[in-house]
């Protein structure tokens, strides 16, 4: 491979924006939230077109497929174009949904809750993620 060709992985994903910044995406890859064929990678592995990544970033987990390579940041609109999410379906859906589960309020003045209250309260935040 020429100098050109070999691309780490920590610029490709910054490339690509799905890190604000490279130095974001080294630390993903030191902490093990980036991998490839579920091994961890080193901020410093040489990406390849065809490669099929897992990133970690928060709760939010995603599959890339690596199109092409990028060596500069650019707009979000080319950037797009150079990878395919792959995610499987149940995991976005899993992720989605999160964000429309039921939250959890008292109604103004009723006072501190109950020993009855907070077991009510803790069984039913239980049951939510026992799915899991």
């Amino acid at each position: 491979m020429t100098e050109q060709e070999k691309l780490r992985i920590d610029k490709y994903l910054w490339a690509i924006r799905l890190f604000k910044t490279r130095s974001l995406a080294t630390e993903a890859c030191k902490a093990g939230r980036v991998k490839f064929k579920g091994q961890n990678l080193k901020p410093s592995a040489i990406v390849k077109p065809g490669d099929v990544y897992q990133v970690s970033k928060g709760i939010e987990k995603k599959m890339i497929e690596v199109v092409e390579l990028l060596y500069n940041r650019v707009e979000a609109k080319i950037a797009v174009t150079k990878y395919k999410d792959v995610t499987p379906v149940e995991e976005t859906h899993a992720f989605k949904s999160m964000f429309h589960a039921p939250t959890l309020k008292r109604d103004r003045g009723t006072g501190r809750p109950t020993k009855k209250d907070r077991r009510e309260t803790d069984d039913l935040i239980g049951g939510m993620f026992e799915g899991e």
